[in-house]
């Protein structure tokens, strides 16, 4: 089964630090780009950021300059790294995999994007 696997979030304190891990497993063979959204309660899913095959990152302006995303395309891994947290950081990050070209068991082959299940990032004033 093909899935993105988050891990990382948490609660802390604001100024603090967190470190999101998102893992894709299965019958992968590639992936354009993969990248971090988030959604608070009440508000509509937005970008984070996200960082491309090549390395090329775009960020959200709210997080430039606090958040650094990566990427290890041999273990199918992209990460954020989340500095001077502030409260209005709170959400649910969500990890994409944008045209991850994978094979399914009951499917076979095919390309299309990923969502993680979501994991919950608060940051308490």
């Amino acid at each position: 089964q093909v899935q993105l696997v988050e891990s990382g979030g948490g609660l802390v304190q604001a100024g603090g630090s967190l470190r999101l891990s998102c893992a894709a497993s299965g019958m992968i063979f590639s992936i354009n780009a993969m990248g971090w959204y988030r959604q608070a309660p009440g508000k509509q899913r937005e970008l984070v950021a996200v960082i491309n095959s090549g390395g090329s990152t775009n960020y959200a302006d709210s997080v430039k300059g606090r958040f650094t995303i990566s990427r290890d395309n041999a273990k199918n891994t992209v990460f954020l790294q989340m500095n001077s947290l502030k409260p209005e950081d709170t959400a649910v990050y969500y990890c994409n995999a944008d045209k991850m070209r994978a094979r399914e068991p009951s499917v076979g082959w095919g390309t299309r994007d990923y969502w993680g299940q979501g994991i919950q990032v608060t940051v308490s004033s």
